[in-house]
């Protein structure tokens, strides 16, 4: 508790919660599910309420997720006017060859509407998860692709127009924010320094 100026005691404001989260394939990026059917939710990982993430990640889908109680980041890391970068690892049937790798680059129109350009390049072996996907048949090939626009279940679609449908996809990127050693499932506070990089990355001060 502290006093204001008028001299009544008031409410010392809550400090901000900034939390990392590897969201596993099956858990859903919500608290409750929707349709009350017991499958797995934030809820079942993160002890840490009053959280909302920073976009969502489908129930398949896994990797980095950013969650915090601070609607100003939120909304700034969220908006499409902002671009941010998100660094994804596609895993995708097939190998896509120049073209197809091109055309992702270029933009693929996308339920009627063309995608932004994007930064995609084959993942190097050194990089890649293992193992690749269980039980997959036939080739396939992972995929670094870095989008600054966040369509439902975009890089989905993408990869799926050029005749190649991802059959694993990771978050492991937002921004300055990386998804490091995080196993899945599990989670940490933001540091310090972390939090100055998405202060400069939003244009909201820091050195």
């Amino acid at each position: 508790m502290r006093r204001g100026r008028s001299g009544k005691t008031t409410a010392r404001q809550p400090e901000r919660r900034y939390v990392a989260l590897h969201k596993p394939r099956g858990v859903l990026c919500d608290w409750v599910d929707p349709e009350g059917t017991g499958r797995p939710t934030l809820a079942d990982l993160l002890p840490v309420r009053g959280l909302e993430p920073a976009g969502r990640l489908d129930r398949e889908s896994e990797g980095l997720l950013l969650l915090s109680d601070d609607g100003d980041l939120l909304h700034r890391l969220t908006h499409p006017q902002y671009e941010h970068p998100k660094v994804y690892w596609a895993l995708v049937e097939g190998a896509p060859d120049a073209a197809a790798l091109e055309a992702l680059r270029r933009g693929v129109v996308v339920k009627g509407r063309r995608t932004r350009e994007a930064e995609v390049a084959l993942l190097p072996a050194a990089e890649q998860p293992a193992p690749a996907e269980p039980g997959t048949a036939g080739p396939a090939t992972w995929l670094r692709i870095v989008l600054r626009e966040g369509r439902k279940r975009q890089i989905r679609h993408m990869t799926a127009a050029v005749g190649h449908p991802t059959l694993r996809l990771i978050r492991v990127a937002l921004g300055p924010i990386a998804l490091g050693d995080l196993a899945p499932g599990q989670w940490r506070y933001l540091q310090e320094e972390e939090l100055a990089a998405l202060a400069r990355m939003l244009g909201q001060g820091g050195d």
